[in-house]
């Protein structure tokens, strides 16, 4: 065992010292965040029940609307878009004074974000087909390839918000801010067709997308800007679900009226607001954290596998639904989410999810980065130019989506 641990400890201290000394740490570990509280927000809040034949989904927010707090916590995708646009913002300011052209930089970014999608494709078309043909309920199918597929939605907006980059750079939040405000007014308060709040998918995000490049150039470094995203978003979330009637739950809630997310309304906006407000508060001791060998290693790892895990983390969870159907209806895993017990059975299922996404990352993880040859090639070039380890470093130093 102590073995294992030095083992562990030298692997990070290498990956700790093949990090560039520029790379700001903290920006690293908000991604890690943001992609690993959406992987646990589904697990807690999708459950899979075994009726009979058949599997449909529901949610314990459904049966225990006064568990909403959870969603408050693990609905992070705002601070993914904050990241995002901040990351996208500097690659392309960096690209222009290089002088890559435009089409060549969307090219290198939307690769990396879209080529680990084609596995997902692939295996769930063989999968979806398979299991009809053997004669499976053509609903449960349905459930399971809509729950399997159902990252692919935000991908699109990020690579429609990556493409309009450019665009983007100087565009004040305050714009589509507006817009998400303007569309739900029309929506709620004047009878509008609820259809128009799809414009608000485009809207909702970019407000996070645009605080991302508004990070770049500097205008939210101090404390304030951090301080004033927190108060204000945390304030106008509560006056939007106390007295304008928007659910509390951050998340969509089957059998609901309203969804805060398909499209996000503008409660969702506001407390994606205080979300970012919270990431910049953060920075300084995000830094402080990372500078430990482990804790670095750790966040590394899981921007390394960014795509990999958002893209699997739904097939790894029914995977273990349909493997537990060969034992019966399992507590927290085909039962109704109804109560307490239900609560605690699904959070001793989460090990064995992580398990199952193990799996999926050990098959798949090929798919997000260079081909084998690619990887042979960085690796002799690395060898002759550089003298400290290697270990992780061309990943590193790659900017990642």
């Amino acid at each position: 065992m102590r073995r294992a641990w030095d083992g562990i400890r030298q692997g990070a201290d290498r990956i700790d010292a093949a990090t560039p000394a520029g790379r700001d740490r903290a920006v690293d570990a908000l991604r890690a965040f943001a992609i690993l509280g959406v992987v646990l927000g589904h697990w807690l809040v999708t459950a899979l029940v075994a009726d009979g034949g058949t599997l449909h989904t529901t949610s314990p927010l459904q049966h225990m609307p006064w568990l909403a707090p959870i969603s408050w916590a693990f609905q992070t995708l705002a601070v993914f878009f904050l990241v995002g646009g901040h990351v996208a913002t500097r690659s392309y300011s960096s690209a222009r004074a290089k002088g890559t052209p435009y089409g060549q930089w969307l090219l290198a970014r939307l690769a990396r974000l879209f080529k680990p999608v084609a596995a997902v494709l692939v295996l769930w078309t063989v999968t979806a087909t398979a299991l009809l043909l053997s004669g499976a309920d053509f609903d449960t199918v349905r459930t399971l390839v809509k729950l399997a597929l159902s990252p692919l939605w935000f991908l699109l907006v990020f690579a429609a918000l990556t493409a309009a980059t450019p665009l983007l750079t100087r565009l004040n939040p305050l714009w589509p801010l507006a817009v998400v405000l303007h569309v739900d007014l029309l929506r709620f308060g004047l009878g509008a067709p609820q259809s128009l709040g799809w414009v608000n998918l485009a809207a909702g995000w970019l407000v996070p997308y645009t605080l991302g490049a508004a990070w770049t150039r500097g205008e939210l470094d101090r404390p304030r800007a951090g301080w004033v995203l927190l108060v204000g978003g945390t304030a106008a979330t509560a006056a939007l679900v106390i007295w304008a009637h928007y659910p509390a739950s951050m998340v969509g809630v089957p059998g609901s009226a309203i969804s805060n997310l398909n499209p996000p309304t503008l409660a969702a906006v506001a407390f994606g607001l205080a979300q970012c407000g919270l990431a910049l508060l953060l920075r300084d001791r995000l830094r402080r954290t990372m500078r430990r060998p482990l804790a670095w290693a750790a966040v590394a790892f899981v921007n390394l596998s960014a795509m990999t895990i958002f893209l699997w983390h739904q097939t790894a969870m029914m995977a273990t639904t349909a493997t537990g159907l060969l034992a019966g209806r399992l507590p927290g895993l085909h039962t109704s989410p109804d109560g307490l017990g239900w609560v605690a059975s699904r959070l001793m299922w989460l090990p064995v999810f992580a398990l199952a996404l193990t799996v999926c990352w050990a098959a798949f993880r090929t798919y997000e980065h260079a081909r084998p040859a690619e990887r042979t090639d960085r690796r002799r070039s690395r060898v002759v130019r550089a003298h400290r380890p290697s270990t992780g470093r061309a990943a590193l130093e790659r900017p990642h989506v």
